[in-house]
């Protein structure tokens, strides 16, 4: 009789030859966002930190910031809280800005959307 150890290892390390040989023989993915069809490192681009044209006055203990776009174009930008809700994707017109306050959480960044 086999030890319960021992058909556990026997099972762990057939699942992980089989996890392995799947893996090896994915195919590569796309370099086009099906979606968009644009190149994907093009669309992850746009989706980073917020340019420095785009102001950010933080007051964190009052967890309170006022976004302004000083880009000469509209921006999609939003404010992420880490561990809290993000503020909503809002399109900014240059000169234009917002508040935002959150309840839980901390002040992370100011992306684009």
């Amino acid at each position: 009789m086999t030890s319960y150890r021992t058909r556990l290892a026997g099972g762990l390390i057939a699942a992980s030859a089989l996890l392995g040989g799947g893996l090896a023989t994915a195919a590569p993915a796309s370099a086009v966002s099906p979606a968009s069809a644009e190149p994907a490192a093009t669309a992850a681009a746009l989706r980073g930190t917020a340019p420095a044209c785009v102001r950010r006055d933080v007051i964190k203990h009052r967890k309170y910031v006022k976004v302004t776009n000083n880009c000469g174009e509209a921006m999609h930008l939003k404010v992420v809280i880490d561990w809290g809700s993000d503020s909503p994707c809002l399109t900014y017109q240059p000169g234009e800005q917002w508040e935002w306050n959150w309840g839980r959480g901390s002040y992370g960044k100011v992306v684009t959307c």
